[in-house]
């Protein structure tokens, strides 16, 4: 007797699954409970999530110190004008559409933070990572690896220049496909306050279907991923402007990610 291998969820199944866990959020809420800002560990239609995300209680550490001798080191001195502009950090230009993305980081008052180590990494314009675990047959650009990283000035703003990510292909089931996004680090004043989250690009048609961005049930929460397009950071010739905000605390606060849920790439 032969087992046959069990078939991935079509488009259809997840997107009644991600109907039905809007549907029950919005009830939960009509009868009293909170607005949530952050998703459930356990999203079924995220398929992964089922299998990765932690059971058992956090472990306190007894030296917190001792992690942080263990950690890599970022300062100042650290950080060039090459770490925040990702298009000039190899000899030759990168291809695809170049843009500048800009922002605040803010506490849940509204006050600006203040030296804050902000890193992202994104897949090049085909929708490709310089990743080895990557395999999707997309063209790799030699002149852009994807990564950068600046600190926040005294008005909690952060810049970069980039190139827009393209959509790419991913497992989670039959013709899943992701928006074109851009993965945010932040650090605070130690390594183990770090947050992981998601910039999205407006009028993207495939935020519907991606069930990454759609375990954000509330729609509030889930637009605040969605980054503005603004014309006066267009540079004429040269770049358009996006600009995104990023709370961390508070009721507006910007959805931040688990890192064991997060993908590899």
């Amino acid at each position: 007797m032969t087992t046959r291998p069990t078939a991935p969820p079509t488009q259809e199944i997840i997107s009644a699954e991600i109907a039905q866990a809007r549907q029950a959020y919005e009830k939960a809420v009509q009868d009293g409970a909170p607005r949530r800002h952050h998703p459930d560990r356990d999203y079924a239609p995220y398929r992964s999530t089922v299998l990765r995300h932690p059971r058992q209680p956090l472990v306190a550490l007894t030296d917190p110190d001792a992690v942080e001798l263990s950690g890599p080191v970022f300062g100042v001195t650290d950080i060039t004008d090459l770490d925040s502009d990702l298009t000039r950090q190899h000899v030759g230009e990168p291809l695809g559409e170049r843009i500048r993305v800009t922002g605040r980081v803010l506490d849940g008052d509204g006050r600006p933070v203040r030296g804050q180590l902000v890193e992202i990494w994104q897949a090049n314009a085909s929708g490709r990572y310089a990743h080895q675990r990557d395999q999707h047959p997309a063209p790799l650009d030699p002149n852009f690896t994807g990564v950068g990283r600046c600190l926040t000035d005294d008005q909690g703003r952060y810049a970069f220049t980039t190139v827009k990510p393209g959509a790419y292909p991913w497992r989670n089931h039959v013709n899943a496909w992701r928006p074109a996004h851009i993965h945010f680090s932040l650090f605070g004043t130690a390594f183990t306050q770090r947050l992981v989250t998601q910039m999205y690009f407006p009028g993207d048609p495939l935020f519907v279907y991606d069930p990454i961005m759609q375990s954000v049930t509330d729609d509030a929460a889930r637009s605040r991923l969605v980054a503005g397009y603004d014309h006066d950071l267009s540079t004429p010739e040269w770049s358009l402007g996006y600009r995104w905000d990023i709370v961390l605390s508070g009721p507006t606060a910007t959805w931040t990610e688990d890192p064991d849920d997060a993908d590899p790439t």
